[in-house]
């Protein structure tokens, strides 16, 4: 089971509700502010470095990518969200797309909220976990980027997170991640393989 991400494979792209694939089995969508990591961390999961697109302009992909893992399983990867640059046409646009997908989707089972660990917790950060408990979906958040930090730093910017979260009412479950050097990686495959029903 160790290795079972790395069969993730692209499926399709969506721009609008209409091109969502039907999919009877179960989902789990990863999303994040721009340049928060999301796409690194995807392929670090996966063992596939070309699998999620790394972009060096923010707020590039607007786009709804499917993966599928197997006939009952799929990863979803949501557009970047929170780029300063993004015309506001843009983000409404998201919004839309992204309140439509969590509401629409029956068989997502949970969604991985990506957060750099020296920035978290922004306004769409806030936003994406008040939607999730809203359409009653799981959360878990990965502060990513651990590897720019001391260790001191990153445990304390763990429990900050963990405590706002839960003061503001949400119970959302948060680890530290890093794809550069994998610290994490078990924690993620864990969440995911419980939201999937995979054997341990």
């Amino acid at each position: 089971m160790k290795n079972y991400y790395n069969r993730a494979q692209f499926l399709t792209s969506a721009s609008q509700p209409k091109q969502f694939p039907e999919h009877t089995g179960m989902e789990v969508a990863f999303a994040g502010r721009s340049n928060a990591g999301k796409s690194s961390a995807l392929n670090t999961l996966c063992q596939n470095k070309n699998l999620a697109r790394t972009s060096k302009t923010p707020g590039r992909t607007q786009l709804i990518n499917f993966f599928n893992l197997d006939e009952q399983r799929c990863l979803v990867d949501l557009p970047g969200y929170g780029y300063a640059k993004v015309p506001e046409k843009m983000r409404k646009d998201w919004q839309q797309l992204m309140e439509t997908y969590l509401g629409s989707r029956e068989n997502l089972s949970g969604v991985i909220i990506i957060m750099d660990i020296r920035h978290p917790l922004k306004d769409y950060d806030m936003q994406m976990i008040e939607w999730c408990n809203y359409f009653k979906i799981p959360v878990h958040v990965l502060l990513t980027k651990a590897d720019k930090l001391k260790r001191g730093p990153a445990t304390q910017t763990l429990h900050k997170v963990k405590n706002t979260i839960k003061d503001q009412g949400f119970e959302v479950s948060v680890q530290i991640f890093s794809s550069l050097n994998k610290q994490g990686l078990n924690d993620l495959q864990l969440i995911l393989n419980g939201w999937f029903n995979l054997e341990t």
